[in-house]
């Protein structure tokens, strides 16, 4: 059950990066944006609305901002009607990037996009040229006491819930799973009490392009901030693979 173990490493190191930096609040208001999007604002009918606003709340994110991000969603808010896009290019040092977006206009994002891949010195690729480097995973992160990987397998195995990994670290959980699962773990994590701190369905890159360099390192790292604050950006998934030694130097200078 170790086959995604690098990638939720750097997922867990780079979410403390964000968290440092204040930028949780704006993840978490783009997974309720895109899960009220697809299921609708009724949490008793969108399970993965319900584990965004469990994480909202574990976050403390104000319940002003909770609303106004599903709101964004449901369309409640005006503005055109918003759609799902998908942009893929490279990152400096030829790393992969996927960026999903949700817009009202197609124009205004494709013209921020293009100018963040501009200034990095970088450009878009066609379709199919990054996406293919990817696999779609529904992702649960638990923590504390319910963090333990033999029974999260057995919950999850007994609800008869298809999983591909469970691995732990430094007290979080991390379940990845074929994306058409996501609601039956959401239904066996409730089912037992646990609340999940982080989930969503997600990009995970089948293969790594190591970062060893330092001075590369910043520029990918700046390169996909720069990706992520952007207003209609939901995600942003790259295959990036960044040495123990290289994200302690980010971390460090960050």
């Amino acid at each position: 059950m170790s086959g995604h173990n690098k990638w939720s490493t750097i997922k867990h190191k780079k979410a403390a990066v964000d968290a440092k930096r204040g930028k949780i609040f704006s993840r978490i208001s783009k997974e309720l944006t895109r899960a009220s999007r697809i299921g609708g604002g009724d949490i008793d009918m969108n399970p993965r609305l319900r584990t965004a606003i469990n994480a909202a709340k574990n976050a403390n994110m104000p319940n002003d901002n909770v609303e106004r991000a599903i709101k964004k969603g449901t369309g409640e808010l005006g503005g055109g009607a918003l759609e799902e896009l998908e942009y893929e290019g490279f990152a400096p040092g030829g790393v992969a990037v996927l960026i999903e977006v949700l817009t009202d206009n197609r124009n205004r994002t494709a013209a921020e996009i293009r100018n963040v891949f501009t200034r990095a010195g970088t450009s878009l690729a066609g379709p199919g040229a990054v996406s293919r480097l990817f696999s779609r995973k529904a992702r649960f992160v638990v923590e504390g006491e319910y963090a333990d990987e033999v029974k999260l397998m057995e919950l999850l195995f007994e609800a008869g819930v298809d999983v591909e990994d469970i691995s732990v670290e430094d007290g979080e959980a991390e379940i990845i799973a074929p994306p058409d699962a996501f609601d039956d773990i959401v239904g066996a994590l409730e089912g037992a009490g646990i609340e999940a701190s982080d989930s969503g369905v997600v990009k995970i890159p089948e293969t790594f392009i190591p970062v060893t360099e330092l001075s590369v390192a910043k520029q990918v790292s700046n390169f996909l901030e720069a990706l992520e604050e952007q207003d209609d950006v939901q995600a942003v998934s790259s295959n990036a693979e960044f040495t123990d030694d290289v994200m302690a130097k980010l971390e460090d200078e960050g």
